[in-house]
Formats: C-alpha cells, structure tokens, sequence
C-alpha cells in the first residue's frame, strides 16, 4: 500500500476513530450538542413567544454565561484535580436535569420566562464544569500525531449536531414544546451512559497539591504565550461583536417571516457550513502560515455577518449563514489545536476553563450584546454593525499580536 493510495488517504482521514476511547468520547458529545441545540431552538422560540422582546433574546445568553464567569478558578481546578470522565458525567446529568425542568415548566404552564431563565443558570453552571473537563480529556486519548484529526473531528461532533438539532428542534416544537424538551432530556441521557463507557486515559503527568497561588496558572500560562493570548481573545472580540444567532428567532419571525422550522434552518446553516470545512480540514489540515489564515477566516466571519444582516431573503441569508460557518470553523480549528498542543497536561484543565470563558464571553454574552444592541437601534443594524466589527478585529489583531499573525504552525516550535 503506497503513501497515496485511497486507502491511506481514508486511514488518515479518520485516524481519530482508530481509538475506541474517542469513538465513546465524540459520540458522547454528539448527543449532548444535539440535546444543547433542541433546547436552545425551543427556548429561543417559546421566550420570544411570551414576550416579542429581543432584549429577553439577550438575557438568554447572558444567564448562561455568568456561571462561566463566576466559576472559572473552581472549574478548571476540578478538571484538572478529578477524573475527566466523571467530572463530564456530573455535568451531563445536571444539564438532563435542567432540561427536564423546563420540561415540567413547560408541561405546566409558562406565564413569563423567569423559570426558564432559572433552569437555563443550571445549564449554564453544568457546561462551566463540562468545558473544560471534556476538551481536557481529548488529548490524553489519542496520540499526539492523531490529535490534531481529533482536533477536526471533535469539532464536527458539535457542528453535525448543529446541524441536525436545530431542524429537530424546530420540527419537535412544531408538535409540540413538551415534545422537543422531553427529547432533549433522552439526548442527554444517552450521552450519560456513553460517558461511563470511556476507559479511564493513562496520567501523563503528576497532579501538583492545589494552592490559591495554582487557581491562577491557567491565567498566568496564556498571558505569557502571546499566540494562545491572541488566538482565543480574536476570537473572544470577534464573536462578540460579530455574533447574530440570539436574533435568529426575529429574524425568522419578523424577517423572513418563517416558522419554527425555519428558525430550525437559520440555526443549521451555520452547521452545515463548519462540517464541510472540518471535512476538508481533516483531509487537509493547515500545516503553514496559521496565524494568517486564521486572521483572514476571521475577517470574512465579519464579512459574511454583515452581508446577513443586510439580507431579507431566505435563501441568501441560509447561504450566508453556511459561509459564517465555514469561516468559523478555521478559527475553532486553529484555535483548539494551538491550545492544547501548546499547554501542558499538569495545567489543560486551567487553561481550558480560562478559555471557557473566553468561548462563553463571545457566544453568550454575546448573544447579550446582540439582544441589548437590537433593543436599541433594531434587529438589522445590530447585526450588521457586529460584523464591521469583526472585520476591524481581525485587522486590529493582526497588528497587536505580531507573534499570532507570524505563527506558521499549529505545534510549538523548539
């Protein structure tokens, strides 16, 4: 069998998979992104229903995020102090439990959101301890020459379920509210049960006693390297400013004047964009020049942001919410390999709930910044104002960080 044979070609497309412990792993959060997406497109729908008021789009994000924030030094601790596994385990039952109480919210009756924003801080409080502990936990069951493969397709695990959530999600809500949760709550279930069947990875290095001086090692690490500093704070900026998904149910609604399906297909798109890219990354992983290609990706998230904004036509937002994806799908890929690639085993689970942040800063407070902004100046110029926004973040970040811009590979050097 020769080094290009189609066969060799498939061995290293799916190297990853090779690895029974990251088959148990990856499917794992395939079901608990798909549950995660049913949730969040009912959600989505049902508080805009009770109040027709983007501000409460925001909030939705917002109650997610401060758990994140607020446990950050507790969390990445735990990761790094307890099993992986187990600690993945905890958080996936607690998010089953949280959507089984919306479920009986819903079951017996919502006059206001409040309850769900309740149930929503739990989810919250579980995917602070999941975040870490999970992107931790990766790269000690694989070898390091199969990790950045890992790396592509740990990413897809989130985005096929992106892709296919949603449209359940909407579907489901279709029928009925009560319908999608209780689904949701089976997802995370199975995902519990896959997490117990992961065997426990070999320690690769020795856990040093926890100081109060040690919470902050994830923080002092990424402060010194100025390429994961940079890489996930262009990142934190850009999603932040650039971020539209909180506004797609008034998009659907108000818009393009769609359904609950429809919203199901705005939150897809995004999806189906970042698969073909993680498919193509898989097959063909950057190996030259990732400081400016992620820059670049990240300029044309901003880029193809704005150009949703600005549309009122389904089928050219759908196409520019693929691109969103697409282009994000770089950045996660460059993002997450640098990460952990550069970290040490003794302090990934500090460095990834600092990066946790990061990611929940961009998305949910995010999601925020969005609500807040169209509340104020409408739906379309907050989301086309964001993506400028992005736009001028990378060119800012391009110059700030000289040492991110120059990096030409995903390993450390030396």
């Amino acid at each position: 069998m020769t080094a290009d044979s189609p066969e060799t070609i498939s061995a290293k497309r799916f190297a990853a998979f090779a690895h029974g412990a990251f088959v148990n792993y990856w499917t794992a959060r395939f079901f608990s992104t798909f549950a995660v997406q049913i949730v969040a497109v009912s959600v989505g729908w049902q508080v805009y229903d009770l109040t027709r008021d983007p501000f409460d789009l925001g909030l939705i994000g917002l109650v997610q995020f401060l758990p994140l924030l607020l446990l950050v030094l507790v969390t990445g601790t735990v990761a790094d102090r307890f099993g992986r596994r187990h600690v993945m385990g905890a958080a996936v039952a607690l998010e089953c439990a949280c959507a089984g109480a919306i479920l009986y919210f819903s079951i017996r009756g919502l006059s206001g959101p409040l309850p769900i924003f309740i149930a929503l801080a739990g989810m919250g409080t579980a995917r602070a301890f999941f975040g870490p502990a999970s992107q931790s936990l990766v790269v000690n069951l694989v070898p390091q020459q199969d990790f950045a493969n890992a790396v592509a397709w740990n990413a897809s695990s989130w985005q096929v379920a992106s892709i296919v959530g949603p449209v359940a999600g909407g579907l489901l809500y279709g029928v009925g509210a009560n319908v999608a949760y209780a689904v949701a709550v089976a997802m995370f279930l199975a995902s519990f049960l896959l997490i117990t069947r992961i065997p426990r990875p070999p320690v690769r290095s020795e856990t040093r006693k926890v100081t109060f001086s040690s919470l902050f090692d994830g923080l002092r690490f990424i402060r010194k390297e100025k390429v994961v500093l940079g890489a996930i704070s262009l990142d934190l900026f850009a999603v932040l400013l650039g971020g539209a998904v909180a506004l797609l149910p008034a998009y659907a609604r108000d818009i393009l004047h769609l359904g609950p399906w429809g919203l199901g297909l705005l939150r897809s798109a995004p999806g189906i964009g970042a698969i073909v890219m993680a498919g193509f990354l898989a097959a063909s992983p950057i190996t030259d020049h990732a400081g400016r290609i992620l820059l670049f990706f990240v300029g044309l998230f901003g880029l193809f942001t704005a150009l949703f904004g600005l549309s009122s036509l389904t089928w050219l937002s759908i196409g520019a919410l693929a691109l969103i994806g697409a282009a994000d799908m770089v950045s996660v890929y460059v993002r997450e390999t640098l990460l952990q690639l550069w970290t040490p085993d003794e302090v990934r689970g500090r460095v990834n709930a600092v990066n946790m942040v990061f990611l929940g800063a961009s998305n949910e407070l995010g999601e925020f910044r969005a609500g807040f902004m169209a509340a104020l100046i409408g739906v379309v110029p907050a989301v086309v104002f964001g993506g400028a926004g992005a736009i001028g973040v990378a060119v800012a970040w391009a110059l700030l960080f000289p040492q991110l811009r120059d990096a030409r590979y995903l390993h450390r050097q030396g």
